[in-house]
């Protein structure tokens, strides 16, 4: 039994050591044969073949080996950080359905922690986010399915399904003493990525909820509805990218170049391969796809000098923060809310055939002034001081495996000036008793409403009001 148990681990051993050799091939194809042919870490393959050799024999049940080896590039993935993943078929087809706004299901942007579903952010319009599903919830029971146990991959599948088809959320919320119990009926979820609507006479709004293939397009058509619309010359625009979880790369580079002189730096990667170096500028070569004509020539002259105002919280993430701080370095627009998320990271969908594919991290971004935006963030110029909530919000940082910030990057910063150090904007209320008046505003008021105080606060800003005093404090770099 023994010698049989060897012999097939000897098999196995050079079956894996094939594969791996192949992938290795396969991956790095253009590269140097001297890189390619690196030491294969044989200690480590040997045990990996004795599990999996003890695994088909001894397994309670039969298991096949295509399970295996899936499984076992899934758990390589998932360890490496929260956003490395491995997308099977459906996973894949999803992914790429998700970027062209339409798809069905809740509305949630998650992530995976101690094995059970983690929610970082509701998207505005969907039926997670009407039901009142929060950032940081834990979903631990999907219908009566336990969490613990299923990949997110799973987990996410199960959410996903036909229109109109009842779907129930079990969630640990911060703060309950029980578990909470939320129905909802999924929906096709079209995602509108540009909202706009003139707030007054010369001060325009406009709201990215993500970045996706049509956003740079889209938002040239609200510019120009705006400025149409407008009965006096525009005196100022607020960009609210509030609880925008990101989206596409070429996305955010146009948003930027919407607002900044052109061939401006908007963001930068850095990583260990020669693919995963990048400057992005604000350039028709960075953000066109498949099409011909640079629709950003359409835009109104004027869009590049009105005065700017970028509203941010801890759910804007990745696209938004990479145009937050393209538009910030650049001095183009104060950045007002609180800390982003900080997912300052590069995911590069690696395709393996039969429709499957590696979403695997090769770098991280760096505003135009060097700073690493991963697991820190975007710092805004003038802080929130009202939005309490925030203190609880799930953030990069908090997250399993996270990416670290990375070394500090010692590069000539390409948009000169020194920023603001944050300074307070809206003013908490207090009750008599010293109790905070926000806590009893119950539901908190829509993004872009009469009722959204940091909105209030941008307006205010624009014509010398609240923050007036500010603008004689003593300046500082702020940290990013």
């Amino acid at each position: 039994m023994g010698n049989k148990m060897r012999q097939f681990g000897l098999i196995i051993f050079g079956a894996i050591a094939g594969v791996m050799l192949s992938l290795n091939f396969s991956a790095v194809a253009n590269k140097e044969v001297t890189e390619v042919l690196r030491p294969l870490p044989v200690e480590e393959l040997r045990a990996f073949t004795e599990v999996f050799g003890r695994i088909k024999s001894d397994y309670v049940e039969p298991v096949e080996d295509k399970k295996l080896i899936t499984e076992a590039i899934n758990g390589m993935l998932t360890g490496l950080d929260p956003h490395s993943a491995y997308l099977d078929s459906d996973a894949f087809k999803e992914l790429q359905i998700g970027t062209q706004g339409e798809f069905g299901g809740l509305g949630i942007e998650v992530s995976m922690e101690d094995g059970f579903v983690k929610v970082i952010s509701p998207i505005e319009d969907t039926p997670a986010f009407r039901a009142g599903i929060k950032p940081g919830d834990l979903i631990i029971k999907l219908d009566e399915t336990a969490v613990k146990g299923l990949s997110l991959t799973d987990a996410i599948k199960r959410m996903r399904g036909k229109p109109n088809t009842p779907i129930t959320l079990t969630v640990l919320r911060k703060g309950e003493t029980k578990p909470l119990v939320f129905s909802l009926i999924r929906a096709v979820i079209k995602i509108q990525s540009v909202k706009s609507k003139m707030i007054e006479p010369g001060y325009a709004y406009i709201r990215i909820t993500q970045f996706q293939e049509q956003t740079g397009e889209n938002l040239v058509k609200a510019i120009d509805k705006l400025f149409k619309e407008s009965t006096v010359p525009m005196k100022g625009l607020v960009l609210d990218l509030r609880n925008d979880p990101g989206g596409l790369l070429n996305g955010a580079v146009a948003v930027s170049a919407a607002f900044l002189p052109s061939n401006s730096l908007v963001v930068y990667t850095d990583g260990r391969t020669d693919d995963a170096k990048m400057k992005l500028k604000a350039s028709p070569e960075f953000y066109l796809r498949d099409t011909k004509s640079d629709y950003l020539k359409r835009l109104p002259p004027a869009i590049k000098t009105v005065p700017m105002i970028t509203l941010v919280n801890g759910g804007s993430a990745s696209a938004s923060e990479i145009v937050a701080g393209a538009l910030q370095d650049h001095k183009r627009s104060v950045v007002m809310g609180t800390q982003t998320f900080g997912k300052g990271s590069v995911q590069t969908i690696l395709p393996l055939g039969n429709n499957t594919a590696i979403k695997l991290t090769t770098a991280r971004y760096y505003t135009p002034n060097g700073q690493s935006i991963q697991a820190k963030g975007i710092t805004p110029d003038i802080l929130d001081e009202s939005a309490k909530d925030e203190t609880e919000r799930l953030r990069e940082s908090d997250l399993d495996r996270h990416l670290s910030n990375g070394k500090p990057k010692e590069t000539k910063p390409e948009a000169e000036a020194a920023k603001v150090e944050p300074k307070p904007a809206v003013k908490v209320p207090k009750m008599e008793n010293g109790e905070d008046k926000n806590k009893k505003r119950e539901p908190p008021a829509e993004f872009g409403s009469s009722g959204d105080l940091l909105l209030t606060q941008a307006m205010n800003y624009f014509k010398g009001g609240a923050t007036a005093s500010d603008k004689n404090s003593d300046s500082a770099k702020a940290v990013n």
